[in-house]
């Protein structure tokens, strides 16, 4: 999961930092809303850590309201010292997920962004995602088409696809396949065979093997 901080205190945003690497993430942070948006659209986050009061030509509320409007919806929860009911409310319009209050303990981070993860990472605001060369996944119904005829996965093969969709224009790597697909170790030779075997039920394979790698969906 790949996560993006926007914080201008650089001891926090450093601390932040390094215990969401430690606990598994893959973490980069920026201390100005300008270098913050431009990076999430050269790139694809799983989350936004965002703060209210930074630096560059938009708060931490304008960059999202923005970002909402160009239609991301990255989940996103804000870290600020702010309490006002007023300012709470405007970060919820603005399409965040949660709050943090500064201070915050490492360990309530940690349970934020799990619960964010856990509910938000595969949302979307449609029943279907269109797929390249004429594939659509049902979301609702974890149901694989091409050209409106229904492509029969086993469970194993429809974890794999999701989890491809979710990182869709990223490398999915083993480790990431143990955590999501597996919850535990397998050998790569048994993740090359699964996504082999889902390969060649796809008439058009539109799954990239980035060698020595993963593999990706890009679209």
């Amino acid at each position: 999961m790949k996560i993006l901080i926007l914080e201008d205190e650089r001891i926090l945003a450093l601390s932040m930092r390094e215990f969401l690497e430690e606990s598994g993430y893959e973490v980069e942070s920026f201390t100005d809303s300008d270098a913050a948006y431009d990076a999430i659209y050269d790139n694809v986050y799983d989350l936004l850590l965002l703060d209210v009061k930074v630096p560059g030509e938009k708060n931490g509320f304008e960059m999202l309201e923005e970002l909402r409007e160009d239609g991301n919806i990255t989940p996103a929860i804000f870290i600020t010292s702010l309490t006002d009911i007023d300012d709470l409310s405007r970060g919820y319009e603005c399409g965040a997920c949660d709050y943090i209050r500064k201070p915050f303990d490492l360990a309530e981070l940690k349970l934020r962004v799990e619960q964010v993860m856990k509910v938000q990472c595969f949302a979307s605001p449609e029943e279907s995602i269109e797929l390249p060369s004429g594939y659509n996944y049902d979301l609702k119904k974890m149901k694989l088409t091409f050209n409106g005829e229904t492509v029969y996965l086993a469970k194993t093969e429809t974890k794999i696809l999701e989890l491809l969709i979710k990182k869709r224009g990223s490398v999915v790597s083993c480790e990431m396949f143990w955590e999501e697909v597996w919850g535990e170790w397998v050998d790569s030779a048994n993740i090359r065979v699964q996504v082999g075997n889902l390969r060649k039920k796809l008439e058009k394979d539109f799954i990239k093997n980035v060698r020595g790698v993963g593999y990706s969906i890009d679209f």
